[in-house]
């Protein structure tokens, strides 16, 4: 599996699996959680995407149960995680409103109670989860400081932020930011033109790619966009989702992936994207299929 350091000595799997579904599943034992990070490491994804809201805040201590029956695991994983939504639900039921909140406050209590529910000591890359109208670039950016010289956490970034998001933040910042969490796939194809991978592109940074199948929906994609990925499917001997994927891998920008699900099966075959090459008119077509006319 190609690896992708983002910044000195912290590298991610090119391909990251997603637990934002893990409390979704019927079995959430230690022993089943093991299975699907063990299906990964056997393929080479070491990095694993979590955040405090998944599962109605209860994914990372789903996640926890298996490192505490498994502690050896953690020294195989790159451990991702995300803060600053409170929606009105699990721990924070008594909120009045869902709304994010990235004061020093909240983003040092939800290290803390990460930390502590998925039983580790670091915490490898937190993320901004989401942009926040209210916040002070100044008190957000000390306390993400602050956390990495603790050594709480190793590295900082953001999720679904606009390039002038991440510039206000970075300027408030003594630490490098890591990557950015954004939306992009087949189904969401407007970065690729609106300027999030360009601007990231001349700044050299890695983006994670989240729901790269569109949410599942490419799975069942009808019309052009639907028979293309199926020639190429078939040219391959894989399913759609390995095409959506190398669709994204394509791009020298160095997209990372983040795939979830909580089928063992479909885990197994997470890196089939890899046995797809697809040259230039392959993804055009691609692309002029899910943009739905001819590039001018």
């Amino acid at each position: 599996m190609e690896r992708v350091r983002l910044q000195g000595t912290l590298e991610f799997s090119r391909l990251i699996y997603g637990m934002w579904r893990l409390d979704d599943d019927r079995d959430t034992s230690p022993a089943h959680v093991e299975k699907k990070i063990q299906l990964c490491l056997d393929q080479g994804i070491t990095t694993f995407d979590q955040a405090d809201i998944y599962g109605g805040y209860r994914a990372e201590s789903v996640l926890g149960g298996a490192l505490k029956a498994n502690p050896s695991l953690r020294n195989r994983m790159e451990i991702v995680t995300k803060c600053d939504i409170v929606a009105p639900v699990g721990r924070y039921a008594g909120a009045k409103v869902k709304h994010y909140d990235t004061s020093r406050t909240h983003i040092e209590q939800a290290v803390e109670t990460s930390l502590s529910d998925m039983a580790i000591d670091t915490i490898d890359l937190l993320l901004i989860h989401r942009p926040d109208p209210l916040m002070d670039h100044q008190e957000t950016g000390a306390a993400l400081d602050g956390l990495i010289q603790s050594g709480k956490i190793r590295a900082a970034g953001v999720s679904n932020f606009r390039p002038w998001d991440w510039e206000l933040l970075q300027s408030a910042m003594t630490h490098r930011l890591a990557t950015n969490q954004i939306e992009i796939s087949l189904k969401e194809i407007a970065p690729f033109t609106n300027g999030d991978l360009a601007f990231h592109q001349r700044l050299g940074t890695s983006l994670m790619a989240w729901s790269p199948l569109g949410g599942g929906s490419l799975m069942s994609e009808t019309g052009k966009l639907g028979t293309v990925m199926d020639e190429i499917a078939g040219d391959f001997s894989v399913e759609r989702s390995a095409v959506a994927v190398a669709f994204l891998l394509a791009h020298p920008a160095k997209l990372l992936p983040v795939m979830g699900t909580n089928n063992l099966n479909r885990i197994s075959r997470l890196s089939d994207a890899f046995k797809v090459v697809l040259d230039r008119e392959n993804w055009f077509r691609l692309y002029e299929a899910a943009l739905g006319q001819e590039v001018p």
